[in-house]
């Protein structure tokens, strides 16, 4: 049976042992953000020796990893990766090429879905243009937050603090000709891209490179993903990208679409 919505063991009146790491990472999943033992256990109601062990293992496993404040935890590399598997399941990445593709060809330019892993973003899915010249970023590579369009709309969905708590550790380093190099830069761009609901590389990442993004938001309208295309300068403005953004918009409800109802 269930109490406040846990399963309860009906003759000790407690979650059952093997269900105790599987709530913990649920918790840490709909917090959507860095947690701590306590903050999780306020919905659990385990002994504090047990949830701070039930932490020690998962860290230790790799499925969670402490922040850099030493005390929050977030989702570790072997929970990314099997998010990623799931959303890679075969019928969901069927529906999800298709959906890219067509993007791709409306544009007529290379198109992309990342996820944040840790310290950048990883291409998951990528769709190339058809035309000769084209920048080589195929799926598995992973770019910086600060200075691309993928990045960037990822830490736009961060709240303030730990917005800040990155842009405070990270190294901004200068990539090509207007990458924003200090954490007041970036905090600025950051209201802009709250405020416009995308975000852009103007040759911040590569020289000549421009590029666009959109998240690709869950059921809770938290950021899961993101949705980009990039192009070069001497074939596309970024003015005239930006004039993309309705389409990139219209493919990323889509995509929401598969995560938060994948039976449609």
């Amino acid at each position: 049976m269930k109490n406040g919505g846990n399963p309860v063991d009906d003759q000790t009146g407690q979650i059952p042992t093997n269900l105790r790491l599987l709530m913990v990472l649920e918790a840490l999943a709909e917090a959507g953000a860095p947690v701590t033992p306590t903050e999780v256990n306020q919905a659990l109601g385990l002994p504090k020796p047990t949830i701070h062990r039930l932490f020690s293992t998962l860290e230790a496993e790799g499925f969670i990893q402490r922040e850099i404040d030493g005390r929050g935890y977030s989702p570790g590399s072997r929970l990314r990766i099997m998010s990623a598997g799931i959303m890679s399941s075969l019928r969901i990445r069927t529906a999800r090429q298709a959906i890219l593709t067509a993007l791709a060809e409306q544009i007529n330019e290379t198109c992309n879905i990342s996820l944040p892993d840790r310290d950048a973003m990883i291409y998951l899915e990528r769709v190339e243009t058809k035309w000769p010249l084209r920048i080589q970023l195929p799926v598995g590579s992973r770019v910086p937050f600060y200075c691309t369009s993928a990045g960037k709309i990822y830490l736009s969905s961060l709240d303030d603090k730990h917005l800040k708590g990155y842009l405070n550790a990270a190294e901004l380093t200068p990539r090509a000709a207007n990458t924003m190099t200090t954490p007041e830069a970036v905090m600025a761009e950051m209201k802009r891209i709250r405020k416009n609901g995308y975000s852009t590389d103007n040759e911040e990442f590569m020289d000549g490179m421009i590029a666009v993004a959109v998240p690709i938001r869950d059921a809770f309208g938290r950021l899961v993903s993101s949705l980009s295309f990039h192009a070069p300068l001497q074939r596309l403005s970024l003015e005239e990208a930006i004039g993309h953004v309705g389409l990139l918009n219209e493919a990323s409800a889509k995509l929401s679409a598969l995560i938060t109802d994948p039976a449609e």
